[in-house]
């Protein structure tokens, strides 16, 4: 099947989608701008743009801080939003609901707020051998600090998760395990259903780094019952420096705040400070408010092409892209897991990402080049570096040719 076939089984308008999203009519260098790299961030459709701006320019007041109508009207879609998060994960509430500055802010909270708490010495804490960093580092100075043990779950050379290993792995003293449910670097989509269920069976709690899954499928973390659910905004065509997490209650219930001050607190006097419940406890001081609007206004986008159709037809690309850049010569790519999102990592044997990345700027491609944020995954696949192409829905099959195109013409420089 071709690609004009794909699109015409297509349940997605693309032509339509990408005239939301002003910046893909841009040119670079005379050339269309493809954009590749949406697993750094994605772009904006206007409809955010203009959510974010109408916010700004008639209904901006702080939240929870006065009885005035733009007072009232802010914290109003304040919580909406939140409600509108609830929903999009299929948490049982929006008071499971945290805003953070991203995923990694989130991380940090657990590892803090629960691991500082519920960690001891001699205890285990379970991440995988493909985290970005910031689900590697926060647990790594957790168990120095405490004296716990980090173990790590291996892959195999598709980039899937040994599970018979993580069955070794578990044990009375695990403590919490944490994983993404998508590879920032290969796409593996990891099975983490199954990997709560065992934690549960062996007492632990679980964290799951929604970072690249959320904005690309659909997430249910009842479903997966997992006790944490991480994400960023950027991720997922909103603002930066918005994201947060779904936090069972019963678990936010017994942790401390991660960051005191105003607004997360019942009462305090110069002898005692009573916290607020969650989420208010995890939200010291004025937070992002219009990051949070625009928020909000970005999962009303994705509702109404709704993810399911979005998985399916990134999916399609990403199968598209991997027939492509597997018949050519030179190019090889790291993770080839069986359940895969839209992410194809690059590695050339005679050029450096780097190179790579910059040569395909000057036809106008955008990709990310480097370790991203993960070098134990190259580490463990024996190169220094990928170059990444990651997609969305507002992608096209063209692109992926010219992609292939651009990259064979770097092998034959190069060679």
């Amino acid at each position: 099947m071709d690609n004009a076939e794909i699109m015409e089984k297509s349940s997605i308008d693309v032509e339509n989608i990408r005239a939301d999203f002003p910046v893909l009519s841009k040119q670079i260098g005379g050339k269309p701008f493809i954009y590749l790299d949406n697993g750094a961030t994605t772009q904006k459709p206007q409809a955010v743009i203009d959510r974010v701006s109408q916010f700004d320019s008639e209904e901006y007041g702080t939240v929870r801080r006065g009885s005035y109508r733009l007072c009232e009207r802010s914290t109003q879609l304040y919580e909406e939003a939140r409600q509108k998060v609830a929903d999009f994960l299929g948490a049982p509430t929006k008071q499971e609901i945290v805003f953070t500055s991203g995923t990694t802010q989130s991380i940090n909270l657990v590892a803090h707020s629960f691991g500082r708490k519920f960690v001891n010495a001699g205890d285990e804490v379970i991440i995988s051998n493909i985290e970005h960093h910031a689900n590697t580092v926060p647990w790594q100075v957790l168990c120095e600090e405490k004296g716990a043990k980090l173990k790590v779950i291996p892959v195999n050379d598709d980039g899937e998760l040994i599970m018979e290993e993580y069955d070794r792995l578990l044990t009375d003293k695990t403590r919490i395990v944490a994983v993404n449910h998508v590879s920032n670097v290969l796409g593996t989509i990891n099975p983490v259903k199954e990997i709560t269920v065992k934690a549960h069976k062996a007492g632990a709690k679980v964290l799951i780094d929604g970072a690249q899954s959320m904005p690309h499928m659909k997430v249910d973390v009842q479903d997966i019952g997992c006790d944490f659910y991480t994400f960023s905004g950027h991720k997922m065509y909103a603002p930066s420096g918005i994201g947060g997490m779904f936090g069972r209650m019963e678990v936010m219930e017994t942790m401390s705040p991660y960051v005191t001050g105003g607004d997360m607190i019942l009462q305090v006097t110069l002898e005692k400070t009573i916290f607020a419940k969650p989420p208010a406890r995890f939200e010291a001081g004025t937070p992002p408010i219009t990051q949070v609007i625009g928020l909000g206004a970005a999962i009303d986008y994705l509702n109404a092409i709704g993810m399911d159709k979005i998985f399916e037809y990134e999916k399609s690309l990403l199968d598209y892209g991997t027939r492509l850049l597997q018949g050519i010569d030179g190019l090889r790519i790291i993770g080839n897991a069986a359940d895969k999102a839209a992410i194809l990592s690059i590695y050339l044997e005679s050029a450096h990402p780097h190179d790579i990345i910059t040569m395909l700027d000057q036809d106008g491609i955008a990709l990310r080049g480097g370790h991203h944020c993960a070098q134990p995954t190259m580490i463990r696949f024996g190169v220094p570096a990928t170059a990444r192409a990651s997609m969305a829905f507002y992608n096209k099959f063209e692109e992926l040719d010219a992609l292939a195109e651009s990259l064979r013409k770097i092998i034959k420089f190069f060679s």
